[in-house]
């Protein structure tokens, strides 16, 4: 019976932290809940209007998906609906298929886009493939969502101005709102500014204070008070006051929607699995990937019969969520429960919102996207690296953000390509009076070398693709010392592939031709097995030409020449 208990604890998240469940948790889990609603909720509406959909479907997103979330999610603190990368993608999704923009058509595409999203997540994770989101780099990573950010805030600046223009592509929609500036409404101006100004500010000052919420507060009491309506300033509209209706999706548009729906499971995913692993305590456990994708997907699957759109994991909800106390899934439930009372008693309210006020919101947590820090860390680093990070912005940015994922994941692997293509292999010395050989260097002049005996000492995985970058430094470095023989330090070495060991054989028969011998050293396990299974490898065994280490090499080496 106890053994049947902990499969069912391991098979249900809810019941393993429901079943560890402490007194002392509660009322961390009521504020942060709370405070997390005060956040989120403000977000979530202007981030439906980022996908063109009605505000109510950010409530929809809040109550629906977090709330299934905190039921089969593995992550204490994580706090899923959209974010801003979702919300992007998925009114790119939505344009391409319903370009009518007619909100029934665009409320059963969603429904749709969401359930494929939720499925592709779910397959996933049954199928152990949560190593996927590895596939994109932290500096494309970088530079996609920076991209992600300057077109976010260019596509919502218009809204803060009181513009509008036919929408296109990038430098359309830049070129436009540059024309277009002399014929900004400025009391929407005014509006807009003062909300991003208030935002910033109370960031800065008062960051325990929910901004977003204060906002929104500000915009419906300037809109009621002030009667902006009657100068120009355009509200939300009506929203429908009570719980979301069933919504169906619909089968025929599946086809068209599943490249985009890969994109964004992929980075509904990955965003999920940082935030979920970035506020993660020592004594908690850790996010499991394949079990937060079939979370993150029944979550999806579930919001898309109600209404909801895509839903992930955030990095600035989760984190006001644990600072303001969350020990547990329970503030997850305490914030669905705030927007389930949103939907039934609010809504009327949120009609009333100025679309300026939503704008500033979605652009001062947009703007947190670009981080001009980052790339400078990244150059700081490795030049190569930032040049990636900086293709993924221009990806985002002409391409459109689908497209722009794609870009990413391309330019991922060609980084991881280019990486393991051509691999160092350093000429070493050793330092005087130890044992220590390392890489020669200006900064060691000192080094000791050894008259006839080159050593070399490659790094990573050896094979078919790296073989010959390999073959033509060493060829380099053996015709400028001139050596009586090669020493290879294969301690840096992991793997050593057929390919490769047949290029290696041929080059230790080309240097036996020129009087050069060559030595293998330090070899792993599973290297020296693969070279043990070769006659080469038995030849050099039988000649005394293979050593544990360096300093065995060298000292053999030494007692040759006495």
């Amino acid at each position: 019976m106890n053994l049947q208990i902990q499969r069912a604890l391991r098979s249900w998240p809810v019941l393993n932290w429901l079943g560890s469940y402490q007194r002392s948790w509660l009322k961390g889990d009521v504020i942060g809940g709370l405070t997390a609603a005060a956040v989120v909720i403000p977000k979530a509406l202007a981030y439906a209007t980022i996908a063109g959909l009605p505000v109510q479907v950010g409530l929809y997103t809040v109550l629906v998906p977090m709330a299934i979330y905190a039921v089969l999610g593995t992550s204490r603190p994580l706090s899923v609906s959209t974010t801003t990368t979702l919300a992007i993608l998925a009114g790119s999704a939505l344009a391409q298929v319903s370009p009518s923009a007619d909100p029934a058509d665009l409320l059963v595409t969603s429904a749709t886009l969401t359930l494929l999203v939720g499925a592709i997540l779910t397959l996933a994770g049954v199928l152990r493939l949560g190593f996927v989101a590895s596939f994109i780099s932290e500096p494309v990573l970088v530079g996609f969502k920076a991209g992600i950010g300057i077109v976010i805030v260019l596509d919502q600046l218009p809204k803060l101005l009181g513009l509008h223009f036919e929408k296109g592509g990038f430098f359309h929609n830049l070129l436009a709102t540059a024309v277009n500036i002399p014929q900004a409404s400025l009391p929407t101006v005014v509006v807009g500014v003062t909300t991003v100004l208030l935002l910033i500010g109370m960031k800065r000052y008062t960051p325990r204070v929910p901004a977003p919420l204060v906002a929104v507060a500000f915009g419906l009491a300037a809109m009621s008070l002030l009667g902006l309506g009657d100068y120009g300033v355009s509200s939300v509209g009506n929203v429908p006051t009570g719980l979301p209706v069933l919504t169906l999706p619909d089968g025929s548009l599946l086809n068209a929607l599943w490249p985009s729906a890969v994109g964004i499971a992929l980075m509904s995913f990955t965003e999920t699995i940082a935030a979920g692993r970035a506020f993660a305590r020592s004594d908690e456990p850790v996010p499991q990937p394949n079990r937060e994708l079939v979370a993150t997907g029944i979550a999806n699957i579930g919001g898309a019969f109600f209404g909801a759109m895509a839903a992930g994991g955030g990095t600035t909800q989760t984190a006001v969520n644990r600072l303001a106390g969350a020990n547990s899934q329970l503030a997850s439930l305490v914030t669905a429960a705030l927007a389930l009372g949103t939907c039934l008693l609010l809504a009327p309210f949120i009609g009333l919102m100025p679309n300026a006020t939503l704008a500033a919101v979605v652009i001062v947590y947009s703007v947190g996207l670009i981080e001009p820090a980052a790339f400078r860390e990244i150059l700081a680093v490795r030049r190569t690296e930032f040049l990636w990070a900086v293709v993924a912005t221009a990806g985002v940015m002409l391409l459109g953000t689908l497209q722009g994922i794609v870009v990413a994941i391309i330019v991922s692997l060609l980084a991881l390509a280019y990486q393991v293509s051509d691999p160092p292999v350093h000429v070493l010395g050793r330092k005087p009076g130890t044992n220590v050989f390392r890489p020669g260097s200006d900064e060691h002049p000192r080094d000791e070398v050894f008259a006839g005996l080159l050593m070399l000492r490659p790094e990573g995985r050896i094979f078919f693709a790296n073989a010959e970058h390999i073959s033509t430094k060493v060829q380099a470095a053996i015709v400028a010392s001139e050596p009586k023989i090669v020493v290879f330090d294969f301690r840096s070495v992991f793997d050593l592939e057929y390919t490769a060991l047949k290029m290696l054989d041929a080059a230790d028969r080309r240097l036996q031709e020129h009087g050069i011998s060559l030595w293998l050293v330090g070899m792993s396990p599973s290297v020296q097995a693969m070279v043990m299974h070769s006659q080469m490898g038995r030849a050099m065994d039988e000649q005394q030409r293979l050593f544990l280490n360096l300093e065995q090499a060298v000292a053999y080496y030494q007692a040759l020449g006495d």
